[in-house]
């Protein structure tokens, strides 16, 4: 069986040294699928981790939040939706959201098979070491078609007892610490928004035109160029944008259109285009402005709108 290698980065936690990527199979056999926090009859710390474990597989964003301490649970509800997902795939090494089952082995320690499309993991919870309001458990998880036992990841998670309830602590030797890591987050997250707004300012110039083209006049608003809600498209809803972005905001950025001058209609009509970080320094820095002759700009204005005077950037 070829198993590819995966590696976490820091800024996320230490697993261990290198870790595999599940390769595609078919999933093993199971137990029916049972939801999150129905399955045994104590909730303690490994029905906590359990329950933990299977939001993470569902990619359930509130579920999962729920087992983080209050100080992560904050920092967690402002990262961006693709940031979050992207931290709860690392609990179960899929990509795709999946569905968990929730199941024992003979000591009645939880089991949690995680079956997506792509393939399955099957995460075993050792008996958990508890001290005061600490406890540890030992954690193994393996793709659910490997029985040879070679590709087992293990590692201990900690939790802590926090308002009557256990929350999650640490992993291996690292605290989670979400606070501490949003800023390098938030660093990457909006150096990818940049990008893709930058590539958005390019297809909404290219809807302008497409629309100017057909109709002989400039749309009125960005709403002009998305889909219809029924019926063909026509000089109201042209469909030659998606209705995210015809709305104007997508991947933490806001757009604006104008139009310049007097007059919308005809070859000679201008308009502009900005982009603008929804929240400055965290969904993005730099604001961007495609100018009546189609020149791209972009600078670090804080959060304010583009300007004609900003410095030419690389047309995408």
């Amino acid at each position: 069986m070829n198993i590819r290698k995966r590696y976490f980065t820091a800024s996320v936690f230490i697993f261990a040294a290198a870790l595999l990527l599940l390769p595609l199979g078919s999933p093993a056999q199971s137990s029916s699928p049972v939801p999150a926090g129905q399955a045994g009859s104590s909730y303690g710390p490994s029905a906590a981790l359990r329950d933990l474990l299977a939001a993470a597989c569902s990619q359930n964003q509130n579920e999962f939040s729920r087992f983080l301490t209050q100080r992560n649970q904050q920092t967690f509800s402002q990262l961006a939706p693709a940031a979050r997902v992207a931290f709860m795939k690392r609990f179960v090494l899929l990509n795709e959201p999946g569905k968990p089952t929730l199941s024992a082995n003979p000591a009645g320690r939880p089991i949690v098979l995680c079956t997506t499309p792509a393939g399955a993991a099957e995460i075993q919870i050792g008996g958990a070491d508890i001290q005061d309001n600490v406890a540890f458990l030992p954690v193994n998880l393996h793709d659910a078609t490997d029985n040879s036992g070679t590709g087992v990841i293990q590692v201990n998670m900690g939790l802590v007892r926090e308002g009557g309830e256990w929350k999650l602590l640490s992993l291996g030797l690292v605290l989670l610490d979400l606070p501490s890591l949003e800023l390098e987050w938030d660093s990457a997250e909006a150096d990818k928004n940049e990008e893709a707004a930058i590539v958005s300012l390019k297809t909404i110039a290219e809807a302008v035109e497409a629309f100017r083209t057909k109709y002989a006049r400039l749309p009125s608003s960005l709403s002009n160029l998305g889909p219809p809600l029924q019926g063909a498209a026509n000089a109201d809803a042209a469909g030659l944008l998606d209705s995210d972005l015809a709305s104007g905001v997508q991947d933490g950025y806001s757009f604006r259109y104008v139009i310049l001058g007097g007059s919308g209609i005809g070859a000679p009509a201008k308009y502009a285009l900005s982009a603008t970080p929804l929240s400055y320094g965290r969904t993005g820095h730099r604001s961007f402005f495609r100018d009546a002759d189609g020149t791209l700009r972009g600078a670090d204005r804080k959060g304010a709108v583009g300007s004609e005077t900003d410095p030419k950037l690389p047309q995408p």
